[in-house]
């Protein structure tokens, strides 16, 4: 009967003493304040541990966005009078696999991989290697074949070197659908201009070589987790192309394509790479675009003949990677640089 009363009492007492700590300690600030005594701020700047301030590194766009040029919208596709024929163009390039691939619908003259997969969103993304200033540049004269090339041409090129295949007819269904597709995406675009935006960014270059050991650890942390730590890519289920394309391998772009100069292919994953990135908000630094650039070219991947490129051999780009050249850099120089001192050299050459 009594233990209720025990606590009851152990209770009070217990808050008394609380009571009395608390009076006393509110007592002993008021005392110190009135004495003169400076009592320490929290939000002293000079404490012990002060809070530092994070920096938040500023992304800078790699063009001003209202100044680059800016694809149709598809729903005008609808309204011309060969919208079907558009359409198929479209098709083809975005899904160029499921057409032309290993097992086309139509034909099997290519490795796998879709046009899209180098000419971004159908060929329409800024600086994603767009084709709007095909249709106001083309036909014209390329110093890599020697000659004056038309809008087939350089369709041909595509399917015989990025996509390591065969070419397509000219007077084929495809081909005239691709052509009237890649003229109604820059049929805007007045005769002889090349728009803001077009093509790949030029990335700046850099002091030193391009470092293919450096470029694997970006490879690893940016780019394996789609294109896989082998490169391979990965397939489609039903393996008639790509969800992610290889980058070297049987299957991958052969050492005639664009993409295998590096100063391409930096400029290509500076602005688009890895999956997220655009040219307003790019990921890449240009060391790692150019040592990323390195290391991806650095793998084995096919090869074709290419005895009859640059006939002119003074206008080879710095970075085409295989002589003989006009001046005294190695084909090693010419593929991974320094590229500045080659760059200097065909400026004086002129």
């Amino acid at each position: 009967m009594m233990q209720p009363f025990i606590k009851l009492i152990t209770l009070l007492v217990a808050l008394l003493g609380l009571s009395v700590a608390l009076v006393a300690g509110v007592g002993l600030v008021l005392f110190l304040s009135f004495s003169g005594v400076q009592l320490p701020s929290l939000s002293d700047s000079k404490s012990k541990n002060p809070v530092e301030a994070i920096e938040v590194p500023v992304v800078k766009a790699l063009m001003d966005p209202t100044s680059v040029w800016k694809a149709l919208d598809w729903a005008e596709m609808a309204k011309e009078p060969n919208a079907a024929e558009l359409n198929y163009g479209k098709e083809l390039v975005a899904n160029t696999a499921e057409y032309l691939g290993p097992k086309g619908k139509v034909k099997a003259i290519s490795n796998g991989m879709n046009c899209q997969n180098c000419h971004l969103q159908a060929g329409t993304a800024p600086l994603g290697n767009n084709y709007s200033a095909v249709a106001a540049t083309y036909p014209k004269f390329r110093a890599r074949s020697g000659t004056e090339e038309d809008i087939q041409k350089r369709i041909n090129d595509c399917f015989e070197r990025s996509l390591n295949g065969q070419s397509l007819a000219r007077d084929s269904k495809e081909m005239k659908a691709m052509v009237a597709y890649i003229n109604w995406v820059g049929k805007d675009v007045p005769k002889g201009e090349v728009p803001k935006g077009s093509g790949l960014y030029e990335v700046p270059l850099l002091d030193r070589a391009a470092d293919p050991a450096k470029g694997k650890l970006v490879y690893e942390k940016q780019c394996a987790s789609c294109h896989q730590t082998n490169g391979k890519g990965m397939a489609k289920p039903d393996g008639s192309g790509y969800l992610y394309p290889p980058l070297w391998g049987e299957n991958s772009y052969n050492h005639g394509a664009g993409l295998y100069r590096l100063s391409r292919f930096a400029g290509y994953v500076k602005a688009n790479m890895p999956l997220g990135a655009t040219f307003e908000q790019p990921i890449l630094s240009d060391e790692e675009s150019w040592d990323l650039a390195a290391y991806v070219n650095s793998m084995e991947r096919p090869k074709i003949d290419l005895t009859q490129d640059w006939p002119d051999i003074s206008k080879k780009p710095m970075d085409h990677p295989f002589g003989p050249f006009s001046d005294s850099f190695t084909e090693e120089q010419h593929k991974y640089g320094p590229f500045k001192p080659i760059k200097a050299a065909k400026s004086s050459a002129k």
